[in-house]
């Protein structure tokens, strides 16, 4: 199995990663399957979506559609490209219009949204790419647990600022400030 011979320190440095160029062109000719992410340099599946996670998602998806501004665009699962990777987001606030991502990914979002069910890990991994890429602010989001994360002021490729709230707080963007989430609700 691939990921027994991964944790082989010796075969582990012979891996070759893949830059984010060579994985939008492998993926243009249909030799990367569709379900799949860079994180990092290397090609990883996405995982499958429970029913919980639809329904926070499309929660969410729903009240940032409705709240946000004109001269931003609300997107699902669609590609950021980072210096590393190219992770799709379950949402991703971005300034500018759809049309105006017809020849390239954003490289950056104001508010990127994960929600966490089985992904916590790589979920938490995403942090730092987040960071890097300049993304003002980050939430991940844990239904199952009752809490949402929410990083802000990404400084060195690191949030410096991590603030946790429960299912009975309230969560305001701060992308965002008119933009306020009651918990309770979103998490129900």
């Amino acid at each position: 199995m691939i990921n027994a011979v991964l944790e082989h320190p010796l075969m582990r440095q012979q891996v070759i990663p893949m830059t984010v160029h060579t994985y939008e062109a492998l993926g243009q000719m249909g030799l990367v399957e569709e379900r799949t992410e860079l994180i990092r340099g290397f090609v990883l599946p996405k995982m499958s979506k429970s029913p919980l996670h639809t329904i926070v998602t499309q929660r969410l998806i729903e009240w940032l559609r409705h709240h946000i501004k004109t001269g931003y665009s609300v997107r699902q699962e669609q590609p950021i490209a980072c210096r590393d990777s190219e992770p799709e987001p379950d949402i991703a606030v971005v300034a500018g219009s759809s049309e105006n991502f017809a020849t390239a990914h954003p490289r950056t979002a104001t508010l990127i949204v994960e929600v966490s069910i089985s992904t916590l890990e790589r979920d938490r991994e995403k942090a730092a790419i987040y960071a890097e890429a300049g993304v003002a602010e980050y939430w991940l989001v844990n239904p199952e647990a009752g809490w949402v994360e929410q990083f802000s002021k990404p400084l060195s490729g690191t949030y410096s600022v991590c603030k946790r709230l429960e299912k009975a707080d309230k969560l305001t963007c701060l992308s965002f400030p008119e933009i306020t989430i009651s918990l309770s609700a979103l998490l129900a």
